[in-house]
């Protein structure tokens, strides 16, 4: 059994009222139960108390991100919610520094965290379609990976030593939506990192 937190970092708008990750969010905090886990979600946009999601993160075997991509990058209540609750928990709980001691001042930037046994898993939401990524041809992306875009929240999550599980993505969802699609690929998504993540953790 894990025991899992999942942050529901969607910023609801008029035009986008966060229903697909709160259905993603209490999907997989509704399958996950199912299958045994542990399962404790937060809705960030409703509100939180840092000194609880430090310990939420301390808690936790596995962080589920779950998210809107707006303007290449978590919305901004999420990316407060960060600065806040990470940032408390720099004293120790979550990161040890950032990991350069006096003996090597210049090294080991970012290899601090105290989260070693934690692992994290990205899903997100796109207005972009699939295909404008992972295509050289696309000009925007120009051959980024969906992972590749959303390199600062992993770089975030190894500082406190997490380590990946593999990213889930919800595409074009505004324009051409296939929410049944996106629900059941989720649903395998979970079946098959969970039970291989309970595989290696065995």
């Amino acid at each position: 059994m894990n025991k899992i937190l999942i942050l529901n970092g969607a910023q609801p708008y008029g035009f986008a009222t966060g229903k697909l990750n709160a259905a993603l969010a209490e999907r997989a905090r509704d399958r996950l139960t199912a299958m045994g886990h542990n399962v404790r979600l937060t809705t960030v946009a409703e509100g939180y108390a840092v000194e609880a999601e430090v310990e939420n993160h301390r808690w936790a075997d596995t962080v589920i991100l779950q998210f809107p991509v707006n303007w290449m990058g978590v919305p901004w209540s999420f990316k407060k919610y960060m600065d806040e609750v990470y940032t408390a928990g720099m004293d120790g709980r979550l990161t040890a520094g950032d990991g350069r001691g006096p003996e090597a001042p210049k090294k080991n930037y970012g290899m601090g965290g105290t989260l070693t046994g934690t692992r994290y898993m990205v899903s997100a939401t796109f207005n972009a379609p699939a295909e404008a990524f992972d295509d050289p041809a696309e000009p925007f992306f120009e051959g980024l990976s969906m992972d590749d875009l959303l390199r600062p929240v992993h770089l975030s999550a190894k500082f406190f030593g997490m380590s990946p599980l593999p990213s889930f993505g919800a595409f074009d969802v505004m324009k051409n939506p296939e929410i049944e699609s996106d629900l059941a690929r989720f649903d395998a998504h979970l079946r098959q990192t969970f039970a291989e993540a309970d595989h290696v953790a065995a």
